[in-house]
């Protein structure tokens, strides 16, 4: 299938924050150039966390929630957008993605991972470019110290579920980010086949 939308020219930023920006970017769509728009802010890391079939998750108090919620470990690859902007012209943002999902799996779990395996990729749209890259740690071991929280994180207690007890956990809504649902969900009944 051929592209229908071509870039026109070089993106600029319209609004910069600390982790999200604005961007509009002039795309050729045959004959006339349009501008698009559209958020972005630096991609995060989620970890599938596995051990006799059973699955590491997190249970924590979420703000935007005002409830306790239930997700897998994880966090941002890159903490500002500075740092992002610079990896966006290295070829290999996955190689960030895996040092972030070690990092991640110290600090949430207290787990030293010994493999990160790159399962999936779910991308939020056209409009906004936030990527989440899903990771598989299955070769892992305690860390002396524990968790290694940063500030605002201290409520996050790891609980390890059985395959059934995180596939009901997706399905009554009680991990309630969406992408991880569908990942989840499709990890879990390959698993059963």
């Amino acid at each position: 299938m051929e592209k229908t939308l071509k870039p026109a020219g070089d993106e600029r930023t319209m609004f910069e924050g600390k982790i999200f920006e604005i961007v509009r970017k002039p795309l050729r769509a045959g004959n006339k150039i349009i501008e698009a728009e559209f958020a972005r802010r630096s991609p995060g890391v989620r970890l599938l966390i596995l051990k006799d079939k059973r699955m590491l998750l997190i249970k924590e108090f979420r703000f935007e929630l005002d409830a306790v919620d239930y997700r897998l470990p994880g966090g941002k690859v890159f903490d500002t957008l500075k740092e992002y902007r610079k990896s966006l012209d290295k070829a290999n943002i996955l190689e960030s993605a895996a040092k972030a999902a070690k990092k991640e799996c110290l600090e949430e779990t207290g787990l030293i991972a010994k493999n990160a395996k790159h399962l999936q990729t779910a991308i939020a749209g056209a409009t906004v470019k936030w990527d989440l890259f899903y990771f598989v740690i299955d070769n892992f071991q305690k860390s002396k110290r524990g968790q290694n929280l940063e500030y605002g994180e201290e409520s996050i207690v790891p609980v390890w579920k059985s395959f059934s007890e995180v596939k009901k956990l997706c399905l009554d809504n009680s991990i309630n980010e969406d992408r991880t649902v569908g990942v989840l969900l499709k990890f879990l009944l390959q698993k059963e086949t």
